[in-house]
C-alpha cells in the first residue's frame, strides 16, 4: 500500500509542479492578442492546465502525502522545512489561480516582470523541495528552537507570546 501510494503522490507532484512551470508561459502567450477566437482558445488551454490538470493533482499530492505522513510518522526536522515549502508552493498555486481570474478581462494583461518572476519562483521552489526531500539535511533542532520540539513546547511558545487566553465562559 505504502508504495502505491508513494507513486502516486509522485506522479501528483510532477503533474503538480510541471502545470505550475508552464503556466506563466501561457500567461505570456496573452500579451497582444485582442478579444476574438485566439484569446478564447488560449482561455481555454489556460483553464485546461489550471482547473483540470494542476488543481487536481495538487489535491490528490497533498492528500497522498498526508497519508504517507501517518503511514510512515516521518517526524524529522528535514521534513518540517519540506512542508513549509510546500506550503508556500500551494499559496503560489492559489496566486497563478488570481492570474488565470484577472488575466482574461480586457484589461488583463501579463508583464515581462511578472513573467520572469513568476517563473523562477515556481523553479526554485520546486528545486528547494526536490533537494530538501533528495538530501535530507541534518538540521539540528536545538540550535535554534531548544524547546520546541519537546512535548508541551509549542504551549509553552503560544502562552509567552499570547498569554493565557481561554474560552469565555457564559
Amino acid at each position: 500500500m505504502t508504495t502505491f501510494l508513494k507513486f502516486v503522490h509522485l506522479a501528483t507532484i510532477a503533474v503538480w509542479s510541471g502545470g505550475l512551470l508552464v503556466l506563466p508561459l501561457l500567461f505570456w502567450q496573452r500579451r497582444g492578442l485582442e478579444a476574438g477566437a485566439e484569446l478564447d482558445r488560449l482561455h481555454r488551454i489556460v483553464r485546461l492546465v489550471y482547473v483540470e490538470l494542476t488543481s487536481p493533482a495538487a489535491f490528490v499530492a497533498v492528500g497522498s502525502g498526508t497519508a504517507l505522513i501517518f503511514l510512515q510518522a516521518t517526524y524529522e526536522e528535514w521534513f518540517s522545512i519540506k512542508m513549509v515549502l510546500v506550503g508556500i508552493m500551494a499559496m503560489l498555486h492559489v496566486v497563478a489561480g488570481l492570474v488565470v481570474h484577472q488575466l482574461f478581462s480586457p484589461a488583463g494583461r501579463f508583464g515581462r516582470v511578472s513573467f520572469i518572476s513568476l517563473s523562477v519562483t515556481y523553479a526554485v521552489l520546486i528545486l528547494a523541495i526536490l533537494w530538501v526531500v533528495l538530501a535530507k539535511p541534518q538540521i539540528d533542532s536545538n540550535q535554534f528552537a531548544t524547546h520546541l520540539f519537546e512535548p508541551g513546547g509549542l504551549s509553552r511558545l503560544w502562552h509567552q507570546s499570547f498569554g493565557d487566553t481561554r474560552m469565555p465562559m457564559p
